[in-house]
């Protein structure tokens, strides 16, 4: 039995023989070629004997347990590993056996490397078996802090993750409070805008690392949970949509997508209109938009009206608890916005949570989202109910009608911008305006409404794919850009009105005073 010193050493050469062994050996520390299995079976093969690499609970990590006759004593297994003998060495039964200590990172995790072979171990075997017990042992701790920097990047990832689901359910306060640990002040503000950018799915973590770098670390930014190819951030500074710009610029097969200056409890919103730009952007010279390009139909209509009438349609939510109306209401807006299956990922819940959710808001309001006119109106109220503290209360004439839905359609302002919308389609032979009236009508089933018009499906897709570089607005993907054309259509009384009272017997639009 013999020690050792720790540390790895340079092999020693001697001879041309040494120098082979002795270079295939450092080869496999060269970035390509470091795996412990590997150099176990190359120990066994230049041996010309076998090789075993087990942890101290006698674990295999590398090459082939040795035959039972060469079995490794238990007690003496034991003292190597507890670093009492570094080394050992055994010969019977026409067999020879050295096994060498091996340190592994972390506490009273060493392990065993042994070698067996039918003839004695030489000065130049027994370098051999030693020169690579102290390559493992670099192998091991490289393989270690590689891990362990995965690990921290996966939790780091995960936070911001974790961080960017408490905005997008409104929960600044527990966002701030998260974030405050590893990147104080990130969210020392109360308003920031969303960016998306687009780029290849096995390109996305070389973008997030070049967004955190553009950034100087003052953004939040997340791989998005629902689309692959998608890196979010949001960030409270203004230089840094000129840094993502940049980047996209080196970068062909990248878009950028940006909101217009939100709350912090808005980040759900500002997140739905970065990727209504995004789609923009593809159509977009220098790839990039930012949503605040358009009028909205919202801006234009009577904010008092406005107020009246979302304050109206969702006071059904109004006798539930705090936390679970915020919480219906922010997963209702995302659920609009999104697929259920993308906004249970940006929520980090499942898609039956959303769904559960979205239906019990249904029961609530008495109305049926499968309505494409219903979501549209639903929408509208949801966005607007964010910002309802900003919009001034009641002019003071308590005795005037409620509000519909009719009323803020019927301002000038928002039949000007509903007939410059879709007198965009007015130009094209193929009657697009008709094909998306009746797709839309069909709740955006491109079957029911091929039926209705005596066309072929796919033709009722070309037509609506068609319109969206002329609108400027997504068609084919639930969200907002939708939703404002659908609005279109109401404001141009091309669409029946929706009712969204039905749980609110007092109001005009309900069924008992019509």
């Amino acid at each position: 039995m013999a020690g050792r010193e720790d540390g790895f050493r340079h092999p020693e050469v001697t001879g041309p023989q040494d120098a082979v062994w002795a270079q295939e050996l450092l080869d496999h520390l060269r970035p390509t070629g470091r795996d412990v299995r590997r150099v176990v079976a190359w120990l066994a093969d230049t041996v010309r004997g076998e090789a075993s690499l087990q942890d101290h609970t006698g674990a295999l990590l590398g090459g082939t347990r040795l035959p039972r006759e060469a079995d490794l004593d238990a007690d003496l297994v034991a003292d190597i590993v507890a670093g009492r003998i570094a080394s050992a060495a055994w010969e019977g039964e026409g067999r020879h056996l050295r096994i060498v200590r091996v340190e592994r990172p972390g506490p009273s995790s060493a392990g065993v490397l042994a070698v067996a072979r039918t003839t004695p171990f030489d000065r130049r075997a027994s370098e051999i078996v030693t020169h690579t017990a102290q390559v493992v042992e670099v192998l091991l701790r490289a393989r270690e802090t590689a891990l362990a920097g995965r690990r921290l990047e996966r939790a780091t990832s995960d936070l911001r993750l974790a961080i960017l689901q408490l905005l997008m359910v409104e929960d600044t306060v527990s966002a701030r409070r998260v974030a405050a640990g590893l990147w104080p002040g990130l969210l020392d503000t109360d308003t920031a805008c969303v960016y998306v950018l687009e780029g290849d799915a096995a390109e996305r973590d070389r973008i997030a690392e070049e967004c955190l770098d553009a950034t100087r670390e003052q953004a939040l930014v997340v791989r998005c949970p629902a689309v692959d190819g998608h890196v979010i951030v949001v960030t409270p500074g203004e230089a840094a949509g000129a840094a993502l710009r940049s980047l996209i610029e080196r970068h062909p097969g990248v878009f950028l997508g940006g909101s217009v200056r939100q709350s912090l409890a808005r980040t759900a919103t500002a997140y739905g209109q970065a990727v209504s730009a995004l789609a923009v952007a593809h159509f977009r010279p220098d790839k990039a938009a930012v949503y605040a390009e358009r009028t909205h139909p919202e801006r234009l209509m009577d904010p008092f009206a406005l107020r009246d009438w979302t304050a109206r349609v969702l006071r059904p939510l109004d006798t539930l608890p705090h936390h679970t109306r915020a919480e219906l209401l922010a997963t209702t807006r995302l659920g609009l916005e999104f697929t259920a299956v993308n906004a249970a990922k940006v929520l980090g819940v499942s898609r039956n949570t959303v769904r559960a959710r979205m239906e019990r808001v249904e029961g609530l309001l008495g109305t049926d989202f499968s309505d494409l006119t219903v979501r549209a109106a639903a929408h509208l109220a949801l966005n607007t109910q964010i910002g309802l503290a900003e919009i001034p209360a009641a002019r003071g004439d308590t005795q005037q009608a409620p509000t519909r839905l009719a009323d803020l359609l019927a301002g000038t302002a928002v039949r000007a911008w509903a007939h410059a919308l879709l007198g965009r389609l007015d130009s094209d032979a193929r009657d697009l305006r008709r094909t998306l009236r009746t797709w839309i009508a069909a709740g955006g089933n491109s079957e029911r409404a091929a039926q209705t018009l005596g066309m072929h499906a796919q033709t009722v897709r070309e037509h609506v794919r068609s319109a969206e570089p002329v609108l400027e607005h997504r068609l084919l993907a639930a969200g907002s850009d939708l939703y404002e054309v659908v609005l279109a259509h109401l404001v141009l009384g091309d669409l029946e009105p929706p009712v969204l009272d039905r749980a609110n017997p007092g109001h005009p639009d309900s069924p008992v005073h019509r």
